[in-house]
């Protein structure tokens, strides 16, 4: 048998969040495989030189990627026996996942929508185009019980296959002693709510005053996250910059509380990393967050924005180390079936029942999922972000 040619429709590298690192994983993983050829069709594609200083101005950089990635799209769409379309909400949805989809039909080539958004909820209830997208994808694969159920509600079908972590690169260490050293991933966009994060170290610092923070990651809020430091006068906060997704792990290794309070999400690919490298985790149980960490069993989960509570868990877990290390084994344990192993043969049997569907006629049709009559035909449109919440 032949292999599967499949086209990868995501963001590069280029753009660090959480559809990037997720597309690099799968497509480092699928090299040499005996059964598919994977390759990227990167939504954000390099431009020619004379053409780069575009990408500094808004809207003319929209304008100079789409010119670029839409024909280069239909030519690798042509050579794929599958096209592998990764997915955010509002503009971004728009702008990269939505023409791979209607190339795809035009080319008579299935698809496999792989949406990731936290923001599920609002955009497909604002957005009709959307809803009839993802209803005529092929598959809809999603990576959480929480976008399962978001779509049930709209009368679309998904699957579920987790997020990728490599056991290899992020690696299991027992915190003995565990000390007050905490560590954030997450991006300085507004959806991540890291604020709530630095109030509760606030806290944290108040009863230990050793403790530190390290903030991973970049964004629009980084001003005034900074400020918020220095008026909460916080000592031992180090923000590193954006870090590469090979560069990562080091972090992880290097301090012994994960925290995270983000008031939107999905399946956070920082939270499972931080599982696979023992890290006790302390969340907000924002999206589906609690489907892959229950409170007290894996890690602590506190309200949305409640910093106070996020404090608390961090103290608790500093008061009772043997819990918190019963907690990041008990994590762990559960993060070995989101390896490449078990991730490889439910992505495979998705790509073979995709273009199975398609040969045999019976891919998903408007007239099956529907579309909602409650909201109108307008297209919800929101700024396309540079991650999504994985």
């Amino acid at each position: 048998m032949s292999k599967l040619r499949v086209a990868f429709v995501a963001p590069s590298l280029r753009i660090l969040g959480g559809q990037a690192v997720q597309a690099d994983r799968l497509l480092t993983a699928w090299r040499g495989d005996p059964d598919v050829d994977a390759w990227l069709v990167p939504v954000n594609p390099l431009p020619p030189r004379l053409l780069r200083p575009a990408l500094r101005v808004k809207y003319l950089r929209t304008i100079v990627n789409e010119a670029i990635y839409v024909p280069g799209l239909c030519r690798e769409i042509a050579r794929a026996d599958v096209v592998h379309v990764f997915s955010a909400s509002y503009s971004s949805f728009l702008l990269a996942p939505l023409p791979a989809i209607a190339a795809a039909k035009a080319l008579g080539k299935p698809v496999v929508l792989n949406y990731r958004s936290g923001e599920a909820p609002d955009h497909l209830e604002r957005s009709a185009l959307a809803r009839a997208a993802i209803a005529r994808a092929d598959l809809n694969v999603v990576p959480s019980q929480f976008l399962v159920d978001v779509f049930r509600r709209f009368g679309i079908g998904a699957s579920i296959i987790p997020n990728v972590v490599d056991p290899k690169v992020f690696r299991f260490r027992a915190r003995d002693p565990l000390r007050p050293r905490l560590v954030s991933t997450r991006n300085f966009d507004a959806l991540y709510n890291v604020a709530a994060t630095i109030r509760a170290f606030r806290l944290v610092q108040d009863r230990r005053p050793d403790a530190t923070l390290t903030l991973v990651g970049g964004g629009p809020q980084r001003a005034q996250l900074e400020a918020l430091v220095r008026d909460l006068k916080l000592r031992h906060v180090m923000f590193t910059g954006q870090v590469h997704p090979d560069e990562i792990a080091r972090w992880y290794a290097a301090n012994d509380i994960y925290i995270q309070s983000p008031d939107i999400d999905n399946m956070p690919t920082s939270v499972v990393e931080a599982f696979a490298s023992g890290l006790p985790v302390v969340s907000t149980e924002a999206g589906g967050v609690p489907a892959i960490l229950t409170h007290g069993g894996h890690g602590l989960l506190a309200g949305l924005a409640d910093y106070e509570t996020l404090a608390a868990h961090v103290l608790r877990l500093l008061d009772r180390p043997d819990e918190a290390r019963a907690f990041a084994r008990a994590a762990y344990e559960r993060c070995q079936t989101w390896t490449w192993p078990h991730v490889r043969d439910q992505w495979l049997r998705a790509y073979r029942r995709a273009v199975l569907g398609r040969t045999h006629g019976s891919a998903p049709t408007l007239s099956r999922v529907g579309a909602d009559p409650r909201v109108g035909p307008t297209e919800a449109v929101r700024p396309a972000r540079s991650h999504d919440a994985a």
